[in-house]
């Protein structure tokens, strides 16, 4: 009983993980959008 438990809270872990450096990818992208649009970036 002590397995899928285990398992149910490592596969917590990596979503969470995935999530955040999904977040984090799109915010960098947005920011170089905005970056580009501004004309900061060449």
């Amino acid at each position: 009983m002590l397995r899928p438990l285990l398992l149910r809270r490592v596969a917590w872990l990596v979503a969470i993980w995935a999530l955040s450096v999904a977040a984090l990818g799109v915010a960098a992208l947005s920011m170089r959008l905005l970056m580009n649009m501004a004309g900061l970036t060449s």
